[in-house]
C-alpha cells in the first residue's frame, strides 16, 4: 500500500479539457502539458532537477549570446508543436535565429531546434514515450534526455535523420556529446556525473579553449578564466 502511495503523490495528475481550457488552467509557475484533451500537471522539480538545469541552462546560454545563435527558454513556456498538436513545456530548448519569427510573447509555435528534458520519477514515461514521438514528429532537430535519478543516471542524444526519424548520437572517445545544431559545443557527459555540478563558467571556458579559429586573444582569455577557475 505504501509503494502505491508512493506512486500515486510522484504520477502526473491529468484532467481533461480543451487547448481553450488549458490556456486558462495553465499557470505562470507550474509546469502544465496538454495532449490529446488531456492537462498534464507534473509534480515540482527535485533540487537535483534544478542544479542540473540550472547548469545546463547557464553554459548554453554563455555560447549561444557569444556567438549569437539564437536564444535558449526555459520551462514554464509553452511550446505548439504544431496547429493541432500538443503543447508540450520543455526544461530547456534553443531556438535558431532563422526560426525566432515563430516566437512570442507566451509561446512558440513549432519546433525548437534543440530541446532538452531532464527526466523526473513524475515524467519518465512521458519523456521517453509521447515526447519522443511528437517531437520527431514536429521536426525538432536535435533531442537530449538527461536522467539523474539515482540508480538510473545516463544520457541520451538523437538528432533527426532526412529519413525524419531520430537516430541516437554516440559519445566521442573522450566521453564527450558534439551537438550538431550548436556547431562547436560539447558536453562532457564527466560533468554530469560529479558529485557537485562544475562551474558553468569554467566548463564554458574549457570548451572555448578546445575552439580552433578563434581569434588568438580570445582564446587568451578564456584559457586565464578556466587556469584560474581550476584553482
Amino acid at each position: 500500500m505504501d509503494i502505491l502511495k508512493t506512486v500515486e503523490k510522484i504520477a502526473p495528475q491529468r484532467r481533461k479539457m480543451s487547448y481553450e481550457e488549458y490556456l486558462k488552467f495553465a499557470g505562470d509557475t507550474q509546469i502544465v502539458e496538454w495532449v490529446a484533451e488531456e492537462a498534464i500537471s507534473y509534480m515540482p522539480p527535485t533540487d537535483t532537477h534544478q542544479d542540473l538545469s540550472g547548469f545546463l541552462s547557464t553554459l548554453l546560454q554563455l555560447f549561444v549570446q557569444f556567438f549569437e545563435l539564437g536564444v535558449l527558454r526555459y520551462a514554464p513556456f509553452e511550446v505548439k508543436l504544431w496547429s493541432e498538436g500538443p503543447a508540450r513545456e520543455p526544461d530547456i530548448l534553443f531556438i535558431a535565429n532563422k526560426n525566432l519569427v515563430n516566437l512570442g510573447e507566451r509561446r512558440f509555435a513549432g519546433a525548437p531546434d534543440l530541446i532538452i528534458e531532464i527526466i523526473s520519477p513524475s515524467s519518465a514515461g512521458e519523456d521517453r514515450g509521447r515526447k519522443f514521438t511528437q517531437y520527431e514528429q514536429a521536426g525538432v532537430r536535435e533531442y537530449w534526455l538527461i536522467d539523474p535519478r539515482p540508480r538510473q543516471q545516463q544520457a541520451d542524444f538523437y538528432v533527426l535523420g532526412s529519413d525524419g526519424n531520430y537516430h541516437t548520437v554516440p559519445l566521442t572517445t573522450e566521453g564527450r556529446y558534439q551537438s550538431l545544431v550548436l556547431t562547436n559545443f560539447w558536453l562532457d557527459l564527466d560533468w554530469l556525473g560529479q558529485d557537485a555540478l562544475p562551474n558553468p563558467q569554467r566548463a564554458f571556458a574549457e570548451i572555448m579553449v578546445s575552439i580552433e579559429g578563434l581569434p588568438p586573444e580570445v582564446k587568451t582569455i578564456y584559457q586565464a578564466l578556466l587556469s584560474y577557475l581550476s584553482k
